[in-house]
């Protein structure tokens, strides 16, 4: 990595950092603050983000892509970030344990939501999701530059969902989101060799 990028790595993720310990002070105010904007119509929207954003259905697209696009070195890479994901946000789920907004009485959400948490590890801290979808913006970018945009808006959209229904604080998925895309960062410069 040159000087530059490593300067420019360096500045995004401790302003990402500070994102985090900022939302940390604002977190409850604001999961109340953004579910009074619901609506049947976002209702929908971000619903349809959430399934969409489902692990099985981003890791098995991606897989798609990338062997679509013959670029199959990638894809166990991809699937070892998947894995690390996993490992990662299960473990500091279970040692963190910190509640969900719903769960605090603060917003209310679906039942189909909480019915889909895992219960076993069924706590706010860290955004499983956004990890799993920010963890993907390394290779997207490595190897599919243009598309690396419409992934972000999407990463986006995602973990915007997951505070819009009252499943996470907004410190949970900026979190997240930092911590996947540094485990796909990671994976990705040791394949490189870098």
């Amino acid at each position: 990595m040159k000087f530059s990028d490593k300067r420019r790595f360096i500045l995004i993720n401790s302003l990402v950092l500070f994102l985090v310990l900022l939302a940390f002070k604002f977190d409850n105010r604001l999961a109340i603050l953004i579910s009074l904007i619901r609506n049947s119509s976002l209702d929908s929207f971000f619903m349809g983000i959430t399934y969409a954003s489902s692990v099985l259905i981003v890791f098995v697209f991606l897989t798609l892509i990338f062997i679509k696009e013959n670029k199959r070195k990638w894809i166990l890479p991809l699937w070892v970030t998947l894995a690390t994901n996993i490992i990662i946000g299960f473990l500091l789920k279970i040692v963190i344990q910190r509640q969900r907004p719903y769960q605090l009485g603060l917003v209310a959400t679906f039942e189909t939501l909480i019915k889909n948490s895992h219960r076993a590890w069924d706590f706010s801290f860290p955004s499983f999701q956004a990890m799993m979808i920010f963890s993907a913006i390394p290779f997207l970018s490595k190897e599919f530059p243009k598309f690396k945009y419409v992934w972000v808006v999407f990463a986006c959209l995602v973990a915007f969902s997951r505070v819009y229904f009252g499943v996470h604080f907004l410190s949970d998925v900026i979190a997240g989101g930092l911590i996947g895309y540094m485990i796909g960062y990671f994976i990705l410069r040791n394949v490189e060799g870098k």
